[in-house]
């Protein structure tokens, strides 16, 4: 039998004789990496636990780094963590993000829970007249589920929804039969 549960943040992941593996997201991280550059805010949306933070602080992220992006290049920044919660201030988050760009390479901003900011657009708009970031938001109220949050950003967003795990998904990284990785993704 296999263990199943969430990773830090909404990732799905399995462990066979110890050994965890992850499942990779990879529909979600093309659309990320397709967007990449675009000078849009890249606003991932998604019902809580799906996998929104996983994918940008794990799995985009990682493809950020292997493919040359320097460590110090990508700012992340969890609003729903107690040490972040002065970061909630929009004036302050602010300027944390214009302190930790230093030179004219491309900085990636990975902001997740951005509804926990009020005045959020705000700060987001002002950061997209920095020429050189590149900015991903997550975010799952009600606010951001709904079909207006791209319009939010006066025509700068591009919105990527997120679904909980297929069992395409799940199915991808199973080891065993069709009908024993159904019954187990029904259970888990």
């Amino acid at each position: 039998m296999m263990d199943y549960g969430k990773a830090e943040g909404g990732g799905e992941i399995r462990e066979i004789s110890g050994a965890v593996q992850e499942i990779e997201r990879n529909g979600y991280l093309q659309q990320l990496i397709l967007r990449k550059d675009n000078g849009l805010i890249k606003v991932i949306t998604g019902i809580r636990r799906c996998g929104k933070s996983f994918l940008l602080f794990h799995i985009f992220k990682k493809y950020l780094l292997k493919n040359g992006v320097a460590e110090d290049h990508v700012i992340e920044i969890a609003l729903d963590g107690i040490e972040n919660e002065e970061l909630s201030n929009p004036k302050i988050c602010y300027q944390y993000v214009k302190a930790a760009i230093k030179d004219n390479e491309s900085y990636y901003l990975l902001l997740d829970e951005i509804q926990f900011m009020p005045r959020f657009e705000e700060v987001l708009n002002s950061l997209l007249r920095i020429s050189n970031i590149d900015i991903y938001v997550t975010g799952s109220n009600s606010r951001f589920l709904s079909s207006d949050i791209v319009t939010e950003f006066r025509g700068r967003g591009d919105e990527i929804r997120v679904y909980p795990l297929s069992f395409a998904e799940f199915y991808s990284v199973y080891d065993g039969e069709y009908e024993d990785a159904w019954s187990d993704y029904m259970i888990f």
